[in-house]
Formats: structure tokens, sequence, C-alpha cells
């Protein structure tokens, strides 16, 4: 059964609330990308009147964390993901709704083969921009994921 926004909105209400609160929520998601979106709120701001830096990053973690999930619930095999390491660059203030979209789907499907094949784990970068409304973007993230087959104890 594929994975869709609803699912993952779902998901987010109940296992990542905080997330939820402030307004994070998949608004696409295909083999290859996926769409989050957040509204600059007062729940989700920081005292420059635009949108704190961690709401972006729970946003941006997201859109390619979700395409993680889709590719190892496709291989119906126990394997554990992890962010290792992240960067963060800002370039504007966040304000009104902000999507962020990430489209480095292809990359996890050779990370995967490769954990299943050689039981070694593996890791790979995914980058998420966050576009405004105007279309001009205000924040880039690289998130560094691992995946590894679990091992039965």
């Amino acid at each position: 059964m594929p994975i869709t926004p609803k699912k993952l909105n779902q998901f987010l209400m109940l296992k990542l609330p905080s997330a939820w609160l402030c307004g994070v929520r998949v608004k696409a998601i295909s083999d290859t990308n996926c769409s989050v979106g957040v509204k600059h709120k007062w729940i989700n701001q920081n005292p420059f009147k635009s949108m704190y830096f961690a709401v972006q990053a729970m946003a941006a973690e997201l859109s390619t964390g979700a395409l993680v999930i889709s590719k190892i619930r496709a291989q119906k095999q126990s394997i554990s993901m992890l962010v290792a390491q992240n960067r963060s660059v800002f370039t504007k203030k966040a304000t009104g709704k902000i999507i962020f979209k990430c489209e480095d789907g292809a990359l996890i499907d050779n990370a995967i083969s490769e954990t299943l094949k050689t039981g070694e784990g593996q890791t790979f970068w995914m980058k998420s921009i966050g576009i405004n409304e105007e279309g001009i973007p205000v924040s880039t993230f690289e998130f560094e994921w691992t995946v590894k087959v679990k091992t039965r104890k």
C-alpha cells in the first residue's frame, strides 16, 4: 500500500505532534519528490516576526524522510533509518506559506540496495529547498541519512 500525504499527516499528528501543531503538512509525494508546506503563524514564529528555524527544519526533514520511509516500506524488509548530520543555509526571512521540496528520491534506491546486499549501513545526503509564495528560496537544508538492515537478536 503506497504512502499518501493523508497517511503521513495522520502519522505527524500521532507521532510528531510538535510538527503537526506548528502546521507542517505533507502536500505531495511520489517516487522521487516530496513537498511539505508550512505557513508562518503565531505558534511557529521567532522574535523577528518570521518562521522559527526549527519549524523550517521539521518541514525540510519531513520532505526527505517521507521519501526514505516510502522506499523502505516498499522493500518489505526491516531497515532502520536515522539522520546522522544536517546543514542549513537561510537566505531570506520565512514569512507566509513556505513549501519545502525534495527531489532526491532516486538517491535512496542505491543505498537501500547496497545495505540489503552487504548488510552494512549506507549513508547519503538529501537536499530540501524552502520556497516562499513569490518563488524565492528562503532556506536550504541538507540531511545525511543512514540506512541499515536491522539484525535479529
